[in-house]
């Protein structure tokens, strides 16, 4: 988020930064209003301790607050469905819909839930993913209509076509390799120090 650029100092802010990042780490979605619900708690901490009310006392009653807003949460939350695709495109929709693509939900929404669904090993008893298992290659000169799903290994330079490089192999077998391919490098430092411009000469000749 835009939030993680920023180089803030004051110590409310700061924290602010933090619950923003952690919640786009958690659940990818939602910085915006943690950020707005966090600001207005702040402000109402303000106008208690004009009035005189102990910090601990307010701490104490968020905190009864945040157990009952769990609760409710739980009471009106349903379960999801990972075998139901249709569903969970509707939410990923939900969720682009305040994003600069959410023209291009009808896109994007599949490819997301197909990428997250093709790295959970166990849809019945999954409850988390890692998310580092799926790699987004950008390609300069594309659109977002060109974008695509590859269930594979994308390396983000690509071969030259114009060599009669390949673009793309199928069943492909990969070499795990443990030393360098190229040239051995010396350990030493030779310095060259020529004095004339014959010697030059005779240098760039050789």
């Amino acid at each position: 988020t835009i939030l993680s650029k920023m180089n803030v100092l004051h110590p409310a802010a700061k924290m602010l930064v933090e619950l923003s990042q952690s919640q786009d780490i958690e659940a990818g979605d939602g910085t915006t209003t943690v950020v707005v619900v966090a600001g207005a708690l702040l402000e109402a901490c303000g106008t208690l301790l004009s009035k005189g009310i102990h910090p601990t006392a307010i701490a104490s009653s968020f905190m009864k607050a945040a157990d009952q807003a769990t609760k409710i949460l739980e009471n009106i939350a349903r379960p999801v469905d990972l075998h139901d695709r249709n569903e969970l495109i509707f939410a990923v929709n939900t969720c682009l819909s305040s994003k600069v693509v959410c023209q291009n939900s009808d896109i994007l929404a599949p490819i997301a839930v197909d990428s997250v669904l093709g790295i959970i090993s166990d849809c019945d008893s999954a409850t988390n993913v890692d998310l580092r298992d799926i790699r987004m290659v950008e390609q300069v000169g594309g659109t977002i209509d060109d974008t695509e799903l590859v269930n594979g290994l994308v390396f983000q330079k690509g071969s030259t076509k114009s060599a009669g490089g390949p673009s793309q192999i199928s069943n492909a077998k990969v070499a795990m390799i443990q030393f360098c391919l190229s040239a051995p490098k010396t350990d030493m430092d030779n310095n060259i120090v020529v004095s004339d411009y014959a010697a030059m000469d005779r240098i760039l000749r050789e």
